[in-house]
């Protein structure tokens, strides 16, 4: 058995600086008093003196003398014992008069001043190296303690310790009701592991949350972790990856070293794809420092034993990206999909972030939700932040209405751009663009109900028709997409029919309808000419592997493509023509109302294209 040290070598290096320090000090100071050191004189000299009157001063402290001269000289000397100096002086032959012209002082023999000024002057210049070695020997130490920290971990803890307000329970997480099922038995396994290892059961090893940005996969997640009351390791992936190879399966190891000794507990590792994109696809090479702490992921998701109770959750957006390791049965062996929430689910979302805002009687949820088809809840509760913050920047007790109104059109588009005026015939143009919008729509059957026309420039829009479809839809009809162009269509034929010309306000609707056709002819196959087939563009390869693949099809049927394309985009062309030559004075009389109020809700638009109002539910 080894013997401990008796003292840590920090602390013996420590005491030995000190000591060397000490030595040093005292060396100096008694050097110093040595040098300093006045000169002695006999008591004959000092009667010589006084009678020669060279003497200003005599100071007595016990039986010694100091001696000051007129020069400002010192000097030392010895009385007699028990005898006064006066008297001394007199027995030696100095009369009265002169001993009158010397000032005498007398002092006691203890001068504790002077030795605390010796011993300050000896400790003061110890303390300031003692503390100046002990700040730079704690510096070394952590940097020390950083580069061995390096390759660790940093993984955010959140236990079942945590206060309640960073506690989240699926009640906290509205929608997402599949989801939710899948995960509770990962719950229950935390909870009650025998359960299932006595029926030979093997719980999953990682769940693998799939959805858009914002819908929740943390949340939830988190909810497992809280629901279960087990420690929660987060990790985003980009944390594991430095300049450095080896550092990021280092920090792989630690944590899910660190998880196994917390017990059950769950790992959680946000934006996969950051660390997990497919291997051998020759970019950054074969051995770079990803690939690496993707392969130390798999090794340590392998090392799981059938007892150990220990889930990986990850979560990304770019399912398509992961290498197939990661997906394989014994690794991430389920996939969870998150969708964005429906009109219900967007119902509860709101609900939940409008607890706490002081929201007025007229503040319709049910409303807001229909108005915020494809918003995801990291949306919805960007919504009701913004409307509370437009309360407050009013001096409004409540949130209002308006403000949740308002505060969609700038989570959509950005807030209005006040500064940004409009001369009186861009402001004219800009009418006439966006009712020709408003008006193909509204006079399609299979386009969405313009929700709102307005002038006011938001975000890079100097106008902008609002058009929300009344129910949630997962499938669209070539019909639906047809007059979708015909409406992005609208703006363009206005302009050129009244105005006789185009502006460059029409740019970003053409790229949309670009976009548009061309995803009918080449992924959705609703092209008659060239039938239900699908061709894969340059558009939609890896960017470094664009340049080493070609199209699937050949030059002629690119060109027909092309000719389908044009053959979509002129038909809307036609179709918004035809339906804004035949409304001409609707046209006109919407472009005139945009102008003078710049702001058109529904109920008002419906009005001026003679439709019924259609009340929202």
């Amino acid at each position: 058995m080894q013997k401990k040290p008796i003292m840590k070598p920090f602390v013996r290096q420590l005491i030995l600086i000190f000591l060397i320090i000490f030595t040093v000090s005292t060396v100096f100071a008694a050097f110093s008093r040595t040098l300093e050191k006045e000169e002695e004189i006999a008591l004959t000299q000092l009667v010589q003196d006084v009678q020669n009157g060279k003497v200003k001063q005599m100071t007595i402290t016990g039986n010694m003398v100091e001696v000051v001269y007129h020069d400002d000289t010192k000097a030392t000397t010895l009385k007699e014992a028990e005898v006064a100096l006066s008297q001394s002086l007199l027995n030696y032959g100095v009369t009265p008069q002169e001993i009158s012209g010397v000032t005498i002082t007398q002092k006691g023999e203890g001068n504790t001043l002077a030795w605390v000024t010796t011993v300050m002057l000896i400790l003061f210049p110890i303390l300031i190296l003692v503390f100046f070695f002990f700040f730079m020997f704690r510096q070394a130490k952590n940097s020390m303690g950083q580069a061995f920290d390096f390759g660790k971990a940093r993984a955010r803890l959140f236990g079942a310790d945590q206060t309640d307000k960073n506690r989240v329970s699926f009640k906290d997480v509205a929608g997402l009701r599949e989801a939710k099922e899948e995960v509770q038995e990962v719950v229950d396994f935390l909870k009650n592991p025998k359960k299932y290892l006595q029926m030979g059961a093997r719980i999953p090893r990682g769940v693998l949350l799939v959805g858009s940005p914002g819908t929740g996969k943390t949340l939830l997640a988190r909810a497992v972790a809280n629901e279960a009351g087990v420690p929660f390791f987060s990790a985003s992936g980009s944390e594991f990856i430095e300049m450095f190879v080896g550092v990021g399966s280092s920090r792989v190891r630690d944590l899910f070293s660190t998880a196994k000794k917390a017990g059950r507990s769950i790992v959680f590792i946000d934006e996969l794809d950051a660390i997990g994109r497919q291997r051998g696809s020759g970019y950054g090479g074969g051995h770079d420092e990803r690939e690496q702490t993707l392969n130390q992921i798999l090794v340590e998701m392998d090392g799981f034993e059938r007892t150990d109770a220990t889930i990986v959750i990850a979560a990304t957006n770019r399912p398509d990206v992961l290498d197939p390791a990661l997906l394989r049965p014994g690794r991430f062996d389920r996939r969870i999909m998150l969708d964005l929430p429906d009109v219900n689910d967007r119902e509860a979302i709101l609900t939940i972030h409008g607890e706490g805002k002081p929201l007025s009687a007229d503040v319709n949820i049910r409303e807001i939700a229909e108005r915020t088809p494809g918003f995801s809840g990291a949306d919805l509760a960007n919504l009701m932040n913004e409307a509370a913050i437009l309360a407050a920047r009013r001096n409004k007790q409540q949130v209002s209405q308006a403000e949740m109104l308002e505060a969609i059109d700038k989570v959509l588009l950005g807030p209005e751009r006040k500064s940004h005026i409009l001369s009186i015939k861009e402001k004219k143009v800009t009418a006439y663009h966006e009712a020709g919008h408003a008006l193909v729509a509204s006079s399609l059957p299979n386009a969405d109900p313009v929700r709102k026309v307005s002038i006011i420039s938001r975000g890079m829009a100097g106008g902008y028709t609002l058009k929300l479809p009344s129910e949630d839809r997962y499938l669209r009809t070539k019909a639906e997409f047809l007059d979708e162009l015909s409406m992005l269509m609208g703006g363009y034929c206005a302009e050129k029919i009244v105005f006789k010309d185009t502006s460059t306000g029409a740019s970003n609707d053409l790229q949309k309808v670009a976009s548009i056709a061309r995803r009918l002819v080449c992924e959705y196959g609703m092209s008659e000419k060239l039938g239900p087939v699908a061709f894969r563009g340059k558009d939609s390869l890896v960017p470094w592997q664009a340049s080493f693949e070609s199209r699937d099809y050949s030059e002629k049927t690119a060109a027909e493509i092309d000719q389908e394309i044009s053959r979509f985009v002129k038909h809307a062309q036609k179709q918004a023509e035809k339906i804004l030559r035949q409304k001409s004075k609707t046209l006109e009389k919407i472009a005139d109302v945009l102008i003078e109020k710049e702001v058109l809700e529904r109920e008002e638009f419906e009005q001026l294209v003679g439709k019924k109002t259609t009340k929202t539910q």
